[in-house]
This record gives C-alpha cells, sequence and structure tokens, in this order.
C-alpha cells in the first residue's frame, strides 16, 4: 500500500468541486498540495481554510491547457518542495458549443497529455527522477458506447482510459517508476453535467432530461464520495490500472478494460 504521507502533490481543477474535495482528503492523509486552477477566489479561499487547520497547502493560478503555465507550475513546485510526487490531473469541463468545444479538448485531453508525460519527464527514475504516480480523471460516460448529449466529451474520457492503459503498462513501469492510473467517476453532483453546454439545443435538453432522471433515482454520488476514489486508487492502484468510483462503491475495474479491448483486438488483429 502507497502512503501519501509527506508526499508532494498537485491537483489540478482542485479549487472547487470534486478538486477541493481531493485535496482535502489528501492533506488530512498528510501530502503537502498545491492547487493549480484558474478560479483564483476558490483556490484562496481553500487554502485559507485549509492554513487555518494548520496544513501545507499552496495555490498557483494557471490554466492547465497552456503548456507554459503547467511547466511554469511545476518548475515552482519544485522550487518550493525540492519535488514533485503525485499529480492529480482533474480540471475539466464540459462545454460543446460552437465556441467551447476546442477549449474543452484543450484542456480535458491535451491538457491531461501533457501533463502527463511533462511531469513523467521530472519524476522518472531512468532519468534521474526518484518515481511518482499520476492519475488521471475519466469518466463512466467514457466507458459508454453512446453518450447522449455529450458527444466530445465522452470521447475525450474514453481516449483517456486508453492513453491511462498504454501509458501505464507493466514494461514501460519498470522503466520510469511513475505510476499512471485512470479514474473514471460516475455521476457526481458538482453541476459540470448540468451546467454543460451542446452545438445543438435539442441535444442539451434531451440530455437535461436524461440528467435529471438519473438523478431523481439517485443514480449520482458526492464530490466526496468521488475524492475517496482517488485516495484508494493513489493507495492501492498498479499502474496501467483503471477504477470507477460510481455511487460511491469503488472498483478496479482494469480486468473488464482488458478484456473488451482484448475483444476489440481479436476482431481487428488477424
Amino acid at each position: 500500500m502507497h502512503s501519501l504521507q509527506d508526499k508532494v502533490a498537485i491537483v489540478t481543477g482542485g479549487a472547487g468541486g470534486i478538486g477541493a474535495c481531493i485535496v482535502r482528503d489528501f492533506v488530512k492523509e498528510g501530502a503537502k498540495v498545491t492547487i493549480l486552477d484558474v478560479d483564483e477566489q476558490g483556490g484562496k479561499n481553500l487554502v485559507q481554510e485549509l492554513s487555518n487547520q494548520g496544513k501545507k497547502v499552496q495555490f498557483i493560478r494557471c490554466d492547465v491547457s497552456i503548456e507554459e503555465h503547467l511547466l511554469k507550475a511545476f518548475e515552482n513546485v519544485i522550487a518550493r518542495e525540492g519535488g514533485i510526487d503525485v499529480v492529480v490531473n482533474n480540471a475539466g469541463i464540459a462545454d460543446e458549443s460552437f465556441d467551447g468545444f476546442k477549449k474543452e479538448i484543450a484542456l480535458n485531453y491535451t491538457g491531461v497529455i501533457s501533463s502527463t508525460i511533462r511531469v513523467m519527464e521530472i519524476m522518472r527514475r531512468d532519468r534521474g527522477g526518484k518515481g511518482g504516480t499520476i492519475i488521471n480523471v475519466s469518466s463512466i460516460l467514457g466507458m459508454k458506447r453512446y453518450c447522449p448529449g455529450l458527444y466530445v466529451y465522452g470521447s475525450i474520457k474514453n481516449a483517456l482510459i486508453h492513453f491511462g492503459s498504454s501509458i501505464g503498462m507493466k514494461e514501460y513501469f519498470t522503466r520510469t517508476n511513475v505510476r499512471v492510473m485512470t479514474m473514471c467517476f460516475g455521476i457526481t453532483n458538482t453541476g459540470i453535467l448540468e451546467n454543460s453546454k451542446s452545438f445543438d439545443d435539442q441535444i442539451r435538453r434531451e440530455f437535461e432530461q436524461r440528467l435529471q432522471y438519473a438523478l431523481a433515482r439517485n443514480a449520482g454520488q458526492s464530490a466526496e464520495d468521488a475524492a475517496k476514489g482517488i485516495v484508494e486508487c493513489f493507495k492501492n492502484g498498479e499502474s496501467g490500472s483503471t477504477w470507477l468510483v460510481n455511487k460511491g462503491v469503488i472498483t478496479d475495474i482494469s480486468n473488464d478494460v482488458t478484456k473488451a479491448y482484448d475483444i476489440l483486438s481479436e476482431k481487428v488483429i488477424t
């Protein structure tokens, strides 16, 4: 079992919602946490809250979709703490409007990939680092064949599952000593889905109806439930593993993901 005690951790999108709950849980476990977010007020408020409890946490205003901002934030943390042990790539939006979908891709996908490969370069043992852990946040919507109303969002989250399974594979971990894992959140009561946007008003209305129906059936979970999944994944996850926290139940679904890819591979590879 891995411990967060005295680990230097970064949580993107950590100023509110699930991210803030992850930050709170990490500091309870003894981690020294840096929040990266564009929500400056939310970030400062959380720092004040936790500092009053004697916890070690800092906030850096950072748009993680801009690589230069991300690299400067990493440099800041290294200068302050001496290194980086853990990164949780949690920042995300659900905006599929004509004006918003490119930003959605830049933040939810490109930003996660950039953060992963850049911080891995810092952490990796075969390049002089001491190893580390990266947890990328996906979604239950990335596992559905048809993701009603959030086509781009679902596609990105599906791609992150494949990315984590690939870059986290045992052969690569043996060289780098950097665990890369993927956490899929079930429907979580944070407002991100309720406030989502679409390029098609009818699709948006239909998605809203489906979402409200699911929430009325208590199909959702709290942000606190989701954050607990991240902690469990950190403590017990193997590199390349995929996890799901749905309705508060935390499950390692790696075998199911592997079986799904095996089925597809058997059909297309001879």
